[in-house]
């Protein structure tokens, strides 16, 4: 198994994965990799919503609901191969998890460490995807935070989807990796 450091530096977005499923139990671990991400107060703010097979329908579904609102002004034919492409959104991966901050409504809990904390859940299971031999790309955008988004996985009030997870087997090279030095990146204060 590789060391901590070398799938922390080795993880990379991988955007093109094989239609090969995915077991179950693979995906659980992942999971239960996200759960252990510091969380301040311990209001462990998240909740993850996995499609796989037909259920990624309900995000295909989502994008197309989103995309109407902004293609009034296409022909019949330009709005259905629209339509078509992002319905194709939701099946690049065999899996796609939707990670939802569930922010605490305590009255000493900050809203935006709750987004920390379910932003930090996305990593473990990014890294712990790394470290199982899969490939997985952390997608967002403006129709992540759209409320027929939020309305097509049943979010209610403060809940938010933080992050669309596409995750399946790589079917592509892994891109090297380039970041500048940390001591470039750190003031130190020091008495």
């Amino acid at each position: 198994m590789a060391s901590f450091e070398e799938v922390v530096r080795g993880r990379r977005s991988i955007g093109k994965v094989k239609a090969d499923p995915v077991p179950k139990e693979l995906v659980e671990k992942l999971i239960e990799a996200a759960v252990w991400a510091p969380n301040h107060h311990g209001t462990e703010p998240w909740k993850f919503i996995v499609m796989t097979g037909e259920g990624r329908r309900v995000l295909g579904q989502a994008y197309v609901d989103i995309t109407l609102e902004s293609i009034q002004d296409f022909t019949e034919e330009e709005r259905n191969i629209r339509l078509e492409k992002e319905v194709a959104k939701a099946f690049r991966a065999p899996v796609v998890i939707a990670a939802v901050c569930v922010p605490s409504d305590a009255p000493k809990v900050n809203p935006i460490e709750e987004l920390a904390a379910a932003h930090s859940a996305v990593q473990n299971l990014l890294l712990m995807a790394h470290a199982s031999g899969l490939g997985a790309v952390w997608r967002s955008g403006d129709p992540m935070y759209h409320p027929k988004m939020k309305q097509a996985f049943g979010l209610g009030g403060n809940e938010q989807v933080v992050g669309l997870i596409y995750i399946g087997y790589p079917d592509m090279q892994q891109p090297l990796g380039k970041r500048i030095s940390g001591k470039e990146k750190t003031v130190w204060l020091e008495g």
